[in-house]
């Protein structure tokens, strides 16, 4: 078993030091040139999608009550709103009218990566009855991933009034770890509206299996997997007014408590895993016994193997044009924010086929 001086143990199942003592990547390691040259091989007609709803959507904060649609706000120039700030005012022979603005936004809204620091888990690494917690790689709470201790320092309550500097930050497995891999290459779409419409189905391995088969689609070590449900059109349909009773019996999920399951995405080699729902796998999750995670899934993908997962994309064009051409493969560029010690970040990703 690979060695760490974080961890003297790993967490059954996982992938911890393969890519190295210190590894931030997790399975974007995978990520290679050839298959970003696989991605390339897959674009045929030149088509491009965005995959990504506008960032004020779902709307309110319904799906999360501690995540709150972007506000947009100008910047201040010479004490007046710097929003078609007319510069002959300051310059009688300046013809110019500025606009510049900032944003105060939740970084997992709308369209998003997890980073690895999103979702960690108490375990006990170094073999001394205490459980912990950690992130991948035995990277640790506190000392990796740090932030503020009181609620005063969390949240925006007041923005006029809270200091110009972070309370947190991931020096550790931060979004930005992601964004240096580019996360270009071969993308596949899993289609499972096409099979269960807009039922609220938990996909385990036994209906995901049948449904690969049936649209003889395969998934390689190195592909990032899309997952078609519905949901996103759901919001959109909802038009910033999401109605949480009838979301909640919407749409596929996957079943994060079913071990064969998990067993595939681990085989699979699968380094990214995407749906265009709330948290890809069923929240909350089915019934435990005992203490255990309450996403699995997440577990299983952040925390255990490192494979970052991406949550309400706007699939269901390209996941239509996909299956009116007997495709399931496309090109995907979807880079995060380059955004140091951030936990998630909004994306814009662009499938090419």
């Amino acid at each position: 078993m690979p060695q760490s001086s974080r961890w003297k143990q790993r967490p059954p199942g996982s992938n911890w030091g393969d890519f190295g003592p210190d590894d931030q990547y997790g399975r974007m390691n995978l990520l290679t040139p050839e298959k970003v040259k696989q991605g390339i091989q897959e674009v045929r007609e030149g088509l491009t999608f965005n995959l990504s709803l506008p960032l004020d959507f779902p709307g309110g904060n319904v799906l999360n009550p501690r995540r709150l649609p972007p506000v947009l706000r100008p910047t201040v120039r010479n004490g007046k709103p710097n929003l078609n700030y007319q510069l002959w005012c300051d310059d009688p022979a300046c013809t110019d009218v500025i606009s510049d603005d900032l944003v105060i936004m939740h970084l997992q809204y709308s369209t998003q990566w997890d980073s690895l620091a999103h979702v960690g888990s108490m375990f006990d690494a170094n073999q001394d009855g205490k459980p912990e917690p950690f992130y991948y790689n035995g990277y640790r709470a506190g000392i990796d991933v740090v932030g503020p201790d009181k609620p005063e320092g969390a949240g925006i309550f007041d923005f006029a009034k809270i200091p110009r500097e972070s309370t947190s930050n991931a020096k550790a497995l931060g979004i930005e770890k992601m964004s240096e891999r580019c996360v270009q290459g071969r993308a596949v779409m899993i289609d499972l509206h096409a099979h269960v419409g807009r039922q609220r189905v938990n996909i385990d391995h036994d209906i995901l299996m049948d449904i690969l088969k049936k649209d003889h689609v395969s998934v390689e070590s190195g592909d990032m997997v899309c997952l078609h449900t519905g949901f996103a059109d759901m919001l959109l349909e909802m038009d910033k007014k999401p109605d949480s009773h009838l979301l909640e019996k919407s749409c596929a999920v996957l079943e994060g408590r079913d071990p064969k399951l998990l067993q595939w995405i681990t085989d699979s080699g699968l380094i990214a895993l995407i749906a265009d729902n709330y948290a890809v796998e069923a929240h909350p999750a089915s019934a435990h016994p005992g203490a255990c995670a309450s996403l699995p899934l997440h577990e299983h993908c952040l925390f255990k193997l490192g494979i970052h997962l991406g949550e309400i994309w706007h699939l269901s064009p390209l996941a239509h044009w996909l299956r009116a051409h007997q495709r399931s493969r496309f090109l995907l560029t979807a880079p995060p924010l380059r955004l140091p010690g951030a936990i998630g970040s909004p994306a814009t990703p662009i499938a090419t086929v």
